[in-house]
């Protein structure tokens, strides 16, 4: 028996049972929706610049533009590279260096935001729109239009 604790030695000492610790932890929820909104939109304007400007493949989108948003995304990338390999020199610099300035999110309904973007590049500044829809716990790009 220890002389301090009056436990012997090798015997579990008594446990109390803990009321905090018997209750399961709270699920895991965002905070603030709009700022994951804002992180989304951001994120995904920045990689949508630069499927653009050539320097990420549009696939790399699959999982958050809905197959429409995506092919758009395709179709505009490969006319800018036509474009980009003309004559004109200045065409061969666009979307060169993009960076996203702002992202603006505004809640529709409770699955349905609307967010805009200030992108700006070498030459330009541009404004993005997306529409995102909460697809399966999960939120999708259903309208990208870039200016």
């Amino acid at each position: 028996m220890s002389a301090m604790t009056g436990i012997r030695a090798g015997a579990a000492a008594p446990v109390s049972p803990d009321p905090v610790s018997a209750v399961p932890p709270p699920r895991l929820r965002v905070v603030d929706e709009g700022r994951e909104i804002c992180a989304i939109s951001r994120s995904t304007v920045q990689a949508a610049i630069e499927v653009l400007a050539g320097t990420r493949p549009a696939q790399q989108l699959a999982r958050r533009l809905d197959q429409r948003c995506l092919v758009a995304l395709q179709h505009r990338a490969a006319l800018t590279r036509s474009v980009a390999s003309g004559s004109s020199p200045a065409a061969g610099r666009l979307h060169r260096n993009p960076s996203v300035r702002t992202v603006r999110a505004c809640q529709v309904s409770p699955d349905v935001y609307e967010a805009s973007a200030v992108v700006v590049d070498e030459w330009r500044v541009r404004a993005v729109a997306l529409r995102l829809e909460r697809s399966r716990l999960v939120w999708r790009i259903t309208v990208l239009e870039i200016g």
